[in-house]
Order: structure tokens, then C-alpha cells, then sequence
């Protein structure tokens, strides 16, 4: 077995790969790690609408019990709200079990600590080392040492949709909304949210079957929802995935608006309000040269990191940004919570179109995106890397950037999981950029497949 943990927590196929034995020993390990800091760990349990849901959270809850820890189970409920109830609930970390925007066929199993953070690496290293080693952590405890299943003192879904409604101080009477809930984590949470602020909701793919989850909907598939903005003259559609900390939206003309757009907007307005520490916004480096003209364009900078939340939320925290994400519209709020939340982003982008006065085409029409190019070059692992100091592949680059005079980027980074190094170029002319990145995706395989 190769390392369980990987950007996202574990995932795999439910029942093959992620079993129910794999959720016991986690939640075991979790406990144990956990409890060196606290005798008795409280550990809260969220999850999404997935079949094999249930079969985890149990399981897990089993490894937990096992090992004197107490568990809180808050049903489906969206990723960011585990981060936001560790807290309130005072427990000592949290679990989701959810494998985001993938099939339903997929689950995966996510730690968050006491903060509401992403568990830190050494922490994930030391639980993946007990199940790896096979160490039996268990000292089989009896009596009145087993663990229990506490009772929430307070509805978990009112809790999370009172303190998403705490974040927006603005008025949605008479705003025309269509949400796409994916089938997923916020079905309920999120036509709650947006109806009690005012707004006339028309909710699609918001009857989870346990099989339906991110099939042909959600922020991955937001075709279906652009048809119904227009169809119900609506202002704004809302597409999540299915945990729901990731947004994509579509503006009143039933075109998208991406991460880059939604990023740019929600700066514009914290820096009109003087809301934007240090006039900095952070993203990755896949955020669209469009976007960081635009950003430029409002005095404003952008920290740049390498792809991922994760690395997104560890810049914010060092240079103390309070807005940063990606292009799938996963965006962190810093000052409203720790992690991306696809309705709290929805709430903020709100916000800024009806600060505005503008329609959301308008505010998206400030962002001019520049057409992508990804090409893969099939590499030998070993020589994943050995582009970064080749000279032929240096000059060439340098080259390509030349003939697109400023107007364009090249950028190329080693797929983590594949024998791939990805081309992306970005330029205005999309015939051009294409003929680009295949010729250089050739000569990477060319030097080293």
C-alpha cells in the first residue's frame, strides 16, 4: 500500500479501495494521535449524500469509540461546516467523509483539527505510519473508558446556515437565484440559506439518491444551470460540488463566472471598503493572466502559490491575505472562516454585485480571460523535473514568450500522481497557443520520455 493520504485527505473507490476496515483503523489512529493531547477526544463526523456514507461514518465512529474517543455525528452537511462546528462545538477535531466533486462510486475520509484547519503533514504522517506499520495502537480498553456518541445540543444545520447568514449584511428581496446543489452536501443547507436572507430560489438537483451525486451537475457540469438562469430570467446561478467548498457561477446572460472572476470581484469591493489587508490577493499559479491584469488594474497584487487550498490557505496565513483561491472556485474568505465554503462565497459574491449596482455580467466583463492551452508530455518519472534546468527547453520557453510579445505565459509543472509534465500556454489567439503547447509538449517527451 503506497501513502493513504493524499491533497485531500484519503479517497478511493467505497468498499474497494477506502473499506470500512481502512475508516476503522483511521479513526483508531485519529484517536490515538489526538488523544495524546487530550485523554478523551471529541471528534465531530460530516458527510456528504454518498451511499457508502453511512458504511464510513460508522466505521470510523467504531476506530474513534474504540480508543475512549467521543464522537458527535452532524449528518450531510457541506466540508466547511466541520470546519466552522469544530470549533462551536468545542471538539477536538473534525472528520469529513466526502470524495468532493468525484462520482459517487468514490468517498474519501478528511481530518480537520480544533481550528477548523486541515490537519498539519506531521500529524497526517504519524496516523498514516500507525496503519501503514500495522502498529496495534488499541490497548483494548473496557468499562467506562469506551467511547460514545454525543447527542448535538443544537441543530448542526441551523447552527451553520445562522452563522452563514451572519456573514452578509445585505438585503436579497426580490434577487432571483437558481442554485445547483450537485445532489450533494448543501441540498438542504443552501436554499435554506438564500431563502431566509429573501432571495427567490429555484433549486435544481436537490434530491440525493445516494446515487446521484455530481452526475451530469453540479460546479463540474453547470450546463443545466445555465439553461435555467435564462429560462427563469433569473440574476445569478449558483453551481456547487458535492461537499459544496467550491463555487462556480453563472452571470444574468447564462454565462460562467469562474474562480479568477468571483476572486476579482469580491477584492474589488473589500478594497473599495477598505477590507484588503495590504491591497493583496493570493491565487495559484493556473489564476489567468486576465486576472491578474485585472487585479492589477484595481492597485492591488497578487501572491501567487503552487496549485491547491492547502497551499492557497499557508500563503494567506504568513503574509495575513484574507481572500485567495482557484480557478475551480475554490475560495477562502480568511476573515468569515478557514477554509473554502462554495455558499459562503456565494453570500460574499452577492454582496459585491448588489454593493455594485451593476449587473454580474458587467463586474465579470471587467476580467478578460485569456484562452488556456493544457497539453500533456509523457515523461519517465525519474525525469520529471530535469526540465527545469535543461537548456533547450529554457531557450525554447523564452522563445515562445517572445513571439507572444507580453500577451501570453508559458508554464509547465510535473504531474504529481502521472509519468506527465504539463504544458499550459496562455495567449489571446487560440490557433496559435494550441500549435505552441503541442510543439513544446513534443520536445519534452522528445528530451525525456
Amino acid at each position: 500500500m503506497g501513502r493513504l493520504f493524499g491533497t485531500d485527505g484519503v479517497r478511493g473507490v467505497a468498499n474497494s479501495e477506502l473499506t470500512p476496515e481502512l475508516a476503522f483503523n483511521l479513526g483508531k489512529a485519529g484517536a490515538y494521535v489526538l488523544s495524546k493531547d487530550q485523554q478523551r477526544p471529541v471528534v465531530l463526523i460530516a458527510k456528504d449524500t454518498r451511499i457508502s456514507g453511512d458504511m464510513l461514518e460508522d466505521a470510523i465512529s467504531a476506530g474513534i469509540l474504540a480508543m475512549g474517543g467521543n464522537v458527535i455525528k452532524a449528518g450531510v452537511l457541506p466540508t466547511p461546516a466541520a470546519a466552522y462546528l469544530v470549533k462551536y462545538y468545542k471538539a477536538d477535531a473534525g472528520v469529513v467523509i466526502s470524495a468532493s466533486h468525484n462520482p459517487f462510486e468514490y468517498n474519501g475520509i478528511k481530518f480537520f483539527n480544533g481550528e477548523g484547519f486541515k490537519l498539519d503533514d506531521d500529524i497526517e504522517d504519524e496516523i498514516e505510519d500507525i496503519i501503514l506499520r500495522n502498529i496495534d495502537v488499541n490497548s483494548h480498553i473496557t468499562g467506562d473508558r469506551l467511547g460514545r456518541c454525543l447527542e448535538a445540543e443544537e441543530d448542526a444545520l441551523t447552527l451553520y446556515a445562522d452563522f452563514l447568514k451572519s456573514t452578509i449584511d445585505t438585503n436579497l428581496n426580490g434577487f432571483r437565484l437558481v442554485i445547483d446543489c450537485a445532489n450533494g452536501a448543501s441540498y438542504r443547507v443552501a436554499e435554506k440559506v438564500f431563502r431566509e436572507l429573501g432571495a427567490e430560489v429555484t433549486a435544481i438537483y436537490n434530491e440525493p439518491n445516494g446515487l446521484n451525486i455530481n452526475e451530469k451537475c453540479g460546479s463540474t457540469h453547470p450546463d443545466e444551470l445555465q439553461r435555467t438562469v435564462l429560462s427563469t430570467n433569473a440574476d445569478l446561478g449558483l453551481a456547487f460540488d458535492g461537499d459544496a467548498d467550491r463555487l462556480i457561477a453563472v452571470d444574468e446572460l447564462g454565462r460562467l463566472i469562474d474562480g479568477d472572476k468571483m476572486i476579482y470581484i469580491c477584492a474589488r469591493m473589500l478594497k473599495e471598503r477598505d477590507q484588503l489587508p495590504g491591497d493583496l490577493v493570493t491565487a495559484t499559479v493556473m489564476s489567468n493572466i486576465g486576472f491578474h491584469r485585472a487585479i492589477d488594474s484595481i492597485h492591488c497584487k497578487v501572491e501567487t502559490t503552487q496549485v491547491g487550498d492547502r497551499y492557497v490557505l499557508e500563503s494567506m496565513l504568513k503574509t495575513g491575505c484574507t481572500i485567495g483561491g482557484e480557478q475551480s472556485g475554490h475560495i477562502i474568505f480568511l476573515n468569515h472562516t478557514t477554509t473554502g465554503d462554495g455558499i459562503l462565497s456565494a453570500l460574499q459574491l452577492i454582496k459585491a454585485i448588489k454593493a455594485s449596482g451593476e449587473k454580474p455580467s458587467v463586474l465579470a466583463d471587467e476580467v478578460t480571460i485569456y484562452p488556456q492551452v493544457l497539453k500533456n508530455a509523457k515523461i519517465k518519472n525519474e525525469n520529471k523535473k530535469k526540465y527545469m534546468t535543461d537548456p533547450e527547453i529554457s531557450s525554447e520557453i523564452k522563445r515562445l514568450e517572445e513571439i507572444m510579445a507580453g500577451e501570453g505565459r508559458v508554464l509547465i509543472r510535473p504531474s504529481g500522481t502521472e509519468p506527465l509534465v504539463r504544458v499550459m500556454i496562455e495567449g489571446k489567439d487560440i490557433g496559435q497557443i494550441t500549435k505552441l503547447a503541442e510543439n513544446l509538449a513534443s520536445l519534452l517527451t522528445k528530451r525525456f520520455g
